[in-house]
């Protein structure tokens, strides 16, 4: 038997974790096409899929996908590709910071709610 236990902050916080793991997987992506000819950068907006997110969990909807769009304003090489090391080494280390924060905030509900259950003890 096994008992799940959630809260809407830990959905919430489950949803973080998700965000961040695909922004992690963009820049991989346009890490991995780094020398592959005319391939534009893509990226999300972290915050409004955040916010859809967060919209989401309170209606008790599913996630909806991310929203995927080519970044503007990058300096494109003579072959057409605009994909930036600098860039998409910073954008990395920002989704892992993502990460850590959201699994450490996530810790602390479990360990709220679990407190919780045993405050009679």
């Amino acid at each position: 038997m096994s008992m799940e236990i959630e809260t809407r902050l830990s959905d919430q916080l489950a949803r973080y974790l998700d965000l961040a793991s695909d922004e992690a997987k963009l820049t991989a992506a346009n890490m991995a096409n780094i020398d592959t000819p005319g391939y534009r950068a893509v990226g999300m907006n972290f915050e409004a899929e955040m916010r859809q997110a967060v919209g989401d969990v309170d209606q008790g909807r599913a996630p909806e996908p991310v929203h995927v769009t080519e970044v503007d304003g990058l300096i494109a090489r003579p072959d057409g590709n605009d994909v930036s090391t600098d860039r998409e080494s910073l954008n990395l280390a920002a989704a892992q910071l993502k990460f850590k924060t959201g699994v450490a905030l996530l810790h602390l509900e479990y360990q709220r709610v679990l407190d919780a259950i045993h405050a009679d003890k």
